[in-house]
């Protein structure tokens, strides 16, 4: 049996057992590896499923948990979330994550080991017996509190013992669909309620969760097992649960009942402020027992290109290889149009031209221009590039010479974009002249004239025969190439505009400013669609994929944001690079973006 994790497919339960659901389409394999058997359990929070691991000896059984998107709010944040449960996961009484799944038609998916086992008893338990619950939990929740995550669902279901007992996990705690990252500010921050409501703290219930609401969570169990007393049974009594004491069938000495009360009091100030000031309380003058040293997880920088599926989180945009050489910022990258190459100018006045798929850092140089190049642009075997010292080189990649000069602007040369037939070159300059060159013989076309301001960016539309200009004052401008007239002007952004893209369909208009701000515009009738925020610095460069569903940017913040244009969605965000951001590429077939950065270096990445 194969089910089908599309919320939408009429019939989930009888999706086939092919590769893709028979009554809705959606890919029944994540990642071509992990298939869905039967469903579980379904809440608020989400879905839990049983699947197997279809690449590992004897169908190896996995946990899979679907979040609901309305209750875990952006899907950027729970991926931050998901690599912070790949580090959690190294505690050997907290379940392995293996993948980490999204996609158009399903919610987040978290692929996590399967522990087989039972939930805890719920019956009535002596004192030992809670003494050791509380020991071997907290342990637990100390780790994961150390590393800035609640859990925000402790209850019984929650807390398994293994069906083979393992001396190092003699309970596990699972289901961290509910778990959040948080930080000291964030605590203070009202957001969704999350977790089983009969074990939920007061606060928690507002949307407040401290660590203070696991812990709640866990005396709450407490009581439960050593009354046989179900917390809503005692809260709708008419004492509530002040009265849990007087359910009491066994012994239960003063000091455990004060552990527990304080455990569960109404106020997270009243509480043990930590896992370890509990734990401590239950054995005066010991710490916590530090049970594992964490090793942080492989970054996307040290990945290396051979990395193994099995030692990834999940399919994500990862670098394979970081290309150095430069020896000051990376201000332009272009490959090639077989993806063969990969060019990169920067500051210091080199063209370096690096081997797409060799391993080793050789690379060859093409040096003529005296100050910043900052531009560059491919045609067949054909380089050009423009720079600072106001003049665009056409270079014979074969030959690797250089085959002429264009010169005419005033000003130091920012942008270059070549037409999509090839035929036109078009330059933009602090001047505040836009300049369209037949490169293959040097002849200057037009010039177009208008900007008060240095042209920062162009964009040829599909047809080639408008383009479009991003100013230093914020404006936007169209041109009609056969006649050299301004078509329409737009009030984009308060500041500077760094980099524009037309869509693959012509209709949209993306762009990127020193605002921190990217527009997606709706351009023949000046309407704006939509605006993305969430970089921290100025943004520098955007790159569209050929699909038009892959937004790249990359900023002074350092990091590159990924992002589903038609939505809006951030989906991914790399935080790689040591320096800002200047410049994104993808190549011709999506599979590899680059990026460049003010840390000398280019990077590489793939999905994988």
């Amino acid at each position: 049996m194969t089910y089908c994790l599309n919320s939408r497919c009429s019939q989930p339960e009888k999706a086939g057992e092919g590769r893709f659901c028979i009554h809705c389409g959606t890919p029944l394999l994540l990642g071509d590896r992990y298939r869905v058997i039967e469903p579980v359990s379904e809440g608020g929070m989400g879905r839990t499923f049983r699947g197997i691991d279809t690449q590992a000896p004897q169908l190896k059984r996995c946990a899979v948990k679907q979040i609901a998107t309305t209750q875990r709010g952006q899907n950027s944040d729970f991926l931050q979330e998901a690599q912070k449960l790949q580090t959690l996961s190294q505690h050997p009484q907290i379940p392995d994550l293996w993948a980490y799944f999204e996609s158009e038609n399903i919610m987040p998916t978290l692929v996590q080991e399967w522990i087989e086992g039972d939930n805890i008893d719920i019956g009535i338990y002596t004192e030992s017996e809670i003494r050791a619950l509380f020991d071997n939990t907290l342990t637990i929740l100390h780790f994961i509190h150390e590393n800035n995550l609640i859990h925000r669902d402790i209850n019984p279901k929650n807390l398994i013992r293994p069906a083979i007992p393992r001396p190092d996990a003699p309970l596990f705690l699972v289901d961290f669909s509910t778990a959040k990252v948080t930080t000291k500010t964030a605590l203070a921050k009202t957001g969704t309620m999350l977790g089983s409501a009969a074990y939920t703290a007061p606060e928690q219930l507002r949307g407040k969760a401290t660590f203070s609401s696991d812990l709640y969570s866990l005396g709450l169990i407490a009581i439960h097992l050593l009354t046989g007393m179900h917390p809503f049974d005692l809260f709708a009594s008419m004492d509530g649960l002040r009265a849990w004491e007087d359910y009491l069938t066994g012994e239960v000495s003063e000091s455990l009942r004060a552990i527990i009360n304080k455990a569960v009091a109404d106020s997270p100030r009243d509480r043990f402020p930590s896992a370890a000031a509990m734990y401590e309380a239950l054995h005066p003058g010991e710490g916590v027992p530090t049970q594992i040293a964490i090793q942080p997880p492989t970054t996307p920088a040290a990945a290396s290109s051979n990395e193994t599926e099995e030692s990834q989180l999940f399919p994500a945009w990862r670098c394979f290889r970081t290309l150095t050489g430069h020896k000051s910022s990376v201000e332009a990258i272009a490959f090639s149009p077989d993806n063969t190459i990969i060019a990169a100018t920067g500051a210091d006045r080199v063209i370096r031209l690096w081997d797409v798929q060799a391993q080793e850092g050789h690379h060859n140089q093409l040096k003529a221009h005296n100050s910043i190049v900052s531009g560059i642009a491919w045609f067949d075997k054909f380089l050009m590039s423009s720079s600072w010292d106001y003049k665009i080189c056409i270079w014979d990649t074969e030959t690797q010479q250089k085959i002429r000069d264009l010169t005419g602007h005033s000003g130091w040369i920012q942008a270059l974009v070549i037409s999509p037939d090839g035929a036109l070159l078009a330059s933009g300059s602090a001047d505040g002249n836009i300049k369209l060159w037949d490169w293959q013989t040097g002849e200057e076309k037009i010039t177009f004239t208008g900007s008060r301001d240095a042209i920062l960016c162009l964009a040829f539309n599909q047809n080639g025969n408008i383009l479009v200009s991003g100013d230093a004052g914020g404006t936007i401008r169209f041109w009609e190439i056969e006649t050299g007239k301004e078509l329409q002007e737009i009030a984009a952004h308060s500041e500077a505009i760094n980099s524009i893209v037309f869509s693959p369909s012509d209709q949209l208009l993306i762009s990127a400013s020193r605002d921190r701000t990217i527009k997606i515009w709706q351009w023949h009738s000046q309407t704006l669609l939509q605006t993305l925020t969430g970089h921290e610095g100025e943004i520098f460069a955007i790159a569209l994929n050929q699909n038009g569903n892959l937004l790249a940017s990359g900023s002074a913040d350092k990091t590159v944001k990924l992002w589903h244009p038609g939505s809006g969605r951030l989906l991914q965000s790399l935080d790689d690079h040591a320096g800002g951001v200047k410049t994104v590429a993808w190549n011709a077939d999506d599979t590899i973006l680059a990026t460049g950065s003010q840390d000398k270096t280019v990077k590489l990445w793939r999905f994988i």
